[in-house]
């Protein structure tokens, strides 16, 4: 079990204190008053205070975490107006609703692009000092009746694209299928020096995410194998480095909110959604493989971090954003009873999220 709780423990605290140090860099940048910097929620375990007064401290549960400003009611920047009237002309200048809309923005902005930044660092050093697999994908091998064979999909096509995406790499190739949401997956290979597309309407299955993980994988029945058997692994200089890095964050994000947007409309499948138990299982797994494969699963559950808190979803980054585009649009704040009405209709969606992916976890354990 140990196995499992410390990596996770590792990979939350950091990507959690890096996304909370988003915010508390922008506050202290722009003024405002810091009085808490919590890693977890509830009672507070350990923790200690800096010169400006900031408590940093570690908290009993340690799924998130909260930057509180002076002024403050709670961790949600909730404040009463009354009561900020009160404070003299020297801690006016601390409070955070009171700075400019653009400076109240980026504070909030902070922690999403911290964690895209703490996942474009990751990739950029593993690209420049591990390096990155830039083996050209041949089909060795196309399965009778399989998807593949039906399009037309035959051996020694050299994969070129998948759904307009470069494959550079034959470890791209079960990427992009996996992360397809469409009906109809396009592949655009070369055969006798000629560039071929064909449509592959790949087949779902119940198999295995490689760690023992039960997942529906889609499938189009075809073996791959190195171009002349030679695999190129390169490390790369920093301006290429930085460039597949910010690939690499667009191309993740992209892909989770297409992921995302076919569950809405109802084409994806919602039972790959996974809360704190599944990441939890699937670190301890990928830690077993060495640091590098720890730090690449760090990077991608920061970007889901990031992406997650710029939803439009009051209590999220993304609901104050969302809150400071209608003050911009109106020229006031929204009242505090709209307000108050948006945060029950976010605390019910996350209370919502947090169910569905808790269950998904605990069916995938084998408990339902």
């Amino acid at each position: 079990m140990l196995d499992i709780i410390i990596p996770f423990l590792i990979l939350l605290i950091v990507v959690v204190f890096v996304h909370e140090y988003g915010h508390y860099y922008f506050a202290k940048k722009y003024g405002v008053g810091v009085t808490d910097f919590s890693i977890g929620f509830g009672k507070e375990l350990f923790g200690w205070n800096d010169k400006s007064g900031t408590r940093w401290k570690f908290c009993l549960i340690p799924l998130g975490g909260y930057v509180k400003f002076f002024g403050d009611l709670n961790a949600f920047s909730q404040t009463d107006d009354v009561a900020l009237k009160k404070y003299k002309e020297d801690d006016r200048k601390k409070l955070f609703n009171l700075k400019p809309l653009y400076q109240r923005s980026l504070i909030v902005f902070g922690g999403p692009l911290a964690n895209f930044i703490l996942a474009f660092l990751i990739f950029t050093c593993i690209y420049m000092f591990v390096g990155k697999d830039f083996t050209p994908a041949v089909i060795s091998e196309v399965q009778k009746d399989s998807p593949a064979q039906i399009a037309g999909l035959k051996k020694d096509d050299i994969i070129l694209e998948i759904d307009k995406q470069e494959v550079k790499s034959i470890l791209d190739v079960s990427k992009y299928i996996t992360l397809s949401t469409s009906k109809y997956i396009d592949f655009k290979v070369s055969r006798s020096q000629q560039d071929i597309i064909f449509k592959v309407e790949p087949k779902i299955i119940d198999g295995d995410d490689g760690l023992g993980n039960k997942i529906k994988k889609r499938i189009v029945g075809i073996q791959l194998s190195p171009y002349n058997n030679e695999v190129k692994h390169v490390k790369l200089g920093p301006a290429k480095a930085i460039y597949y890095s910010m690939y690499e964050v667009y191309f993740v994000s992209i892909s989770s909110l297409k992921y995302l947007g076919s569950i809405i409309v109802g084409k994806g499948d919602s039972s790959q959604l996974g809360g704190p138990i599944r990441i939890a299982k699937i670190t301890g797994q990928v830690a077993e493989f060495g640091v590098i494969p720890f730090l690449s699963i760090m990077a991608y559950i920061s970007i889901s971090l990031g992406l997650i808190n710029l939803f439009p979803i009051p209590l999220l980054d993304g609901g104050h954003l969302m809150f400071y585009a209608f003050e911009k649009l109106l020229g006031r704040p929204l009242s505090k009873k709209t307000q108050e009405a948006f945060f029950r209709i976010g605390m019910f969606l996350l209370l919502f999220l947090m169910f569905f992916a808790t269950f998904n976890d605990l069916k995938d354990l084998g408990l339902f």
